[in-house]
């Protein structure tokens, strides 16, 4: 038993001893072992956003950030909702803002101003917040489209003017969206009000009784006028060669057939000064606590990997001017000449109100 013990003891000391020599242990930082919860950046946006994946992947990879889509609607749906969680937003950056809903969003006070350094490649004509609380992204043009072979098969000249379209000739040949709850819709209404004036002896609504009595078909949405009444965006099943769309269209037509078109059977009627310019804006939504990872974001979307990308993606112009065109840009989208631009804040001041008086002369 004494045997036993003292070799215990022998072997306790002989552990101290090798403990004492031993190299001192390498300090543990306070994180060590614990792995970092992984960034999310919250972007809200319209419906019709989109973007390829590749060019996400590089900006979440070189954030170490996973980006998340908030789609909330339409432009104005998407602001109202925007707008009445101020203060606890839903998001951190907030894309497709136009400039119909402009102002309606910088008065509710909910953006943080960022100067993007990407701001200095956009025009000045696109930037409309001098606080730099919206920042353009991108921009497209809402007009007519036609139908190139009906036309010639017709022997009917294509209108050239917007008064054209309440001659008899052309009696039932155009669909528009309802502008009340579509925005190209709202678009093209505000380009007739820019065309024919409020107090005008012809005025606006003038023009659109006579629309109305030259049987304009009205629907609730682009995509119902487009591709259920449009006979090129319907393969032939709608019976309306002209229609209320995008100077994008006719490209969209030749991408979207899959090698099957080589021109598109659209093309677009784009008369000086009855064209509407829609902006669509970036801002950075007050309340977020990833400042910094949202403003990486808005120079992103405005860098010249992000802009190259939207045109095939959302078929609009991409507001930085580095950004090259696609080739079906420029052979079938031509830009206006002269576009329609109405201060945001009259848009704002009347948009319900000139809605109003319209559903009076063209629904009811």
């Amino acid at each position: 038993m004494k045997m036993l013990k003292l070799s215990g003891v022998v072997v306790m000391i002989a552990a101290v001893l090798l403990a004492a020599c031993a190299p001192p242990a390498t300090p543990v930082s306070p994180g060590a072992g614990v792995t970092a919860e992984p960034q999310t950046l919250v972007v809200m946006t319209h419906d019709s956003f989109a973007v390829s994946q590749d060019v996400l992947r590089q900006f979440e990879s070189e954030n170490d950030v996973t980006v998340q889509f908030l789609k909330a609607g339409d432009a104005g749906e998407m602001v109202s909702k925007a707008c009445l969680s101020k203060g606890n937003p839903l998001a951190d950056v907030l894309y497709g803002v136009d400039n119909t809903f402009f102002s309606r969003a910088i008065n509710c006070d909910i953006f943080q101003p960022y100067r993007s350094p990407a701001l200095a490649d956009i025009p000045r004509s696109l930037q409309y917040d001098s606080d730099n609380r919206l920042l353009p992204v991108d921009y497209g043009y809402v007009n007519l489209n036609y139908d190139r072979a009906w036309f010639e098969e017709h022997g009917l000249a294509v209108p050239q003017r917007l008064e054209d379209l309440v001659k008899p000739e052309y009696k039932g040949l155009l669909v528009t969206p309802n502008p009340a709850t579509s925005s190209p819709g709202l678009a093209f209404l505000l380009t007739t009000i820019s065309a024919f004036g409020i107090d005008d002896d012809y005025n606006y609504l003038d023009f659109w009784r006579d629309l109305r009595a030259n049987d304009v078909l009205v629907t609730d949405g682009w995509s119902e006028a487009y591709f259920s009444h449009f006979t090129v965006g319907s393969g032939g099943e709608g019976d309306r060669p002209l229609v209320v769309s995008y100077a994008t269209s006719p490209p969209a037509d030749v991408f979207y057939s899959e090698g099957a078109k080589t021109e598109p059977d659209s093309a677009n009627i784009s008369p000086p000064g009855e064209t509407f310019r829609q902006i669509e804006f970036v801002g950075i939504l007050q309340g977020t606590q990833q400042v910094e990872l949202a403003q990486r974001f808005v120079d992103f979307m405005l860098s010249k990997a992000f802009q190259e990308d939207i045109p095939l993606q959302m078929f609009v112009y991409p507001a930085n001017e580095q950004a090259a065109l696609p080739d079906l840009f420029t052979q079938y989208a031509a830009i206006p000449t002269e576009a329609v631009e109405l201060a945001p804040g009259l848009i704002e001041q009347n948009r319900e109100q000139w809605i109003e008086a319209w559903t009076e002369a063209v629904l009811r």
